[in-house]
């Protein structure tokens, strides 16, 4: 394989000269870059990035650590951050926690050791449950920063990105009261997860304030209770429930299937919002009214964060949250 002393010496330039001009260096002139890029097209030169690496201190590579792949959020997170990431330069390395901290760990642990310059991740429910932060604090004390996204430990000193997670939910449950809806049920099956938590609260303090209806909560056990039984015996038994906010999407898809089955007219008779995807929305019958995350934005955001604070200039900068704003995106589930 040709290297960078091969290709000066056939341009007959120094070999700091190649390494410039093949990086766009603005000291070396358009013709002289124009023939080492064309020499190199030539005989096909690739960087060593192992040596680059090594020399560099940097991998140039990004790890990603997501708990669930097949969370349509989540994903496409992810393909938000993969985006941004390559219009800097950067790779990512991706690992699946499955909602387990050991293996969070362990992908940190086997990440950190050289093969990435910083992290990106949300944090897996049996982390949230435990509440475990000491192997993230680790890291961070390894000159790995971390940005957290969605799914966040707050007592971890490090830059996030969110929603907002409280006043979203606030707002939808605030939309079903000005449909003059009654008796307003919350259903989620995310309580063990910081999200959850918030979403329930801001639900709780939308009902309190029109004082007209103690909140309503139903409470699903993930890998427990049969999730489409629990929801249709609880509408089956309270009637009078004329609206469902749902703190995920299959919950709120659960609902709105399981009150038309029971006869109720959508949304006459019955309005539903769901934290949920565009896609989702499109699989239901009627269209779902959603509460949507911009995941994208979330992941361009996160990337953003990361490439930034791994620059010298702003390694020690303050940390900063971002909160990417949530919209309900109107469909034939509500009024």
């Amino acid at each position: 394989m040709v290297t960078l002393k091969q290709l000066a010496k056939e341009l007959g330039v120094s070999i700091s000269t190649v390494s410039k001009a093949l990086n766009n260096s603005e000291e070396i002139g358009e013709e002289t870059v124009r023939r080492v890029k064309e020499l190199a097209e030539l005989y096909n030169y690739k960087p060593n990035k192992v040596a680059l690496s090594l020399k560099n201190n940097k991998t140039k590579t990004i790890g990603v650590i997501i708990p669930n792949i097949l969370n349509r959020i989540l994903a496409k997170v992810l393909f938000g951050i993969e985006t941004e990431a390559a219009k800097h330069g950067y790779n990512i390395i991706t690992c699946i926690s499955n909602e387990s901290l050991e293996k969070e760990k362990q992908s940190l642990q086997l990440l950190a050791n050289g093969s990435v310059d910083g992290f990106i991740l949300s944090v897996a429910e049996e982390t949230q449950i435990k509440n475990e932060i000491e192997h993230f604090k680790k890291t961070i004390s390894q000159g790995l920063p971390i940005v957290m996204f969605d799914r966040v430990a707050h007592d971890v000193m490090c830059d996030k990105v969110i929603v907002d997670d409280f006043d979203a939910m606030y707002n939808a449950t605030k939309s079903l009261l000005l449909e003059k809806r009654k008796n307003i049920l919350f259903v989620s099956n995310i309580n063990d997860l910081s999200v959850g938590k918030l979403r329930e609260r801001g639900y709780n303090k939308a009902i309190l304030e029109h004082g007209k209806q103690e909140p309503l909560v139903l409470k699903i056990k993930k890998g427990k209770d049969d999730h489409q039984k629990v929801i249709k015996s609880f509408l089956k038994k309270n009637r009078t429930v004329d609206a469902v906010v749902a703190a995920d999407s299959s919950s709120g898809i659960i609902a709105l299937n399981t009150a038309i089955n029971l006869g109720l007219k959508v949304p006459k008779d019955f309005s539903v919002i769901a934290f949920a995807s565009k896609s989702d929305s499109h699989h239901t019958i009627p269209k779902l009214t959603t509460i949507r995350q911009h995941a994208k934005a979330i992941g361009v955001n996160a990337a953003q964060m990361l490439i930034t604070r791994m620059q010298k200039e702003h390694a020690n900068a303050d940390v900063k949250t971002i909160i990417v704003k949530t919209s309900i995106v109107k469909n034939k589930s509500t009024l």
